[in-house]
């Protein structure tokens, strides 16, 4: 008896209506917003590592630019530099 008289009143019948069509039809439903949602944690996170990157990258040149030790070593492993006298051999693991 009470679903019936439901069912016949316009209003409620408006409200449901109205709800579905958000919940599915509309362009920022239910669906899209959970997924928006997603991708902003997920760039958030690379935020978080791209910033701890930076700081990472600050020390090294910091380092490289107040200590000339560090800067040799660091000439020797990443650009294969060498001085006059000296042969480098690189060994390629597979």
């Amino acid at each position: 008896m009470i679903i019936l008289k439901l069912l016949k009143n316009k209003y409620f019948l408006v409200i449901v209506g109205l709800f579905f069509w958000l919940l599915y039809f509309d362009k920022n439903d239910v669906f899209t917003q959970y997924e928006l949602i997603k991708k902003c944690n997920k760039l958030n996170s690379e935020k978080d590592y791209y910033i701890a990157e930076i700081e990472n990258n600050k020390k090294e040149v910091e380092e490289l630019q107040s200590n000339l030790k560090s800067l040799e070593t660091f000439a020797r492993e990443k650009y294969l530099m060498k001085r006059d006298n000296e042969d480098v051999f690189v060994f390629v693991q597979k």
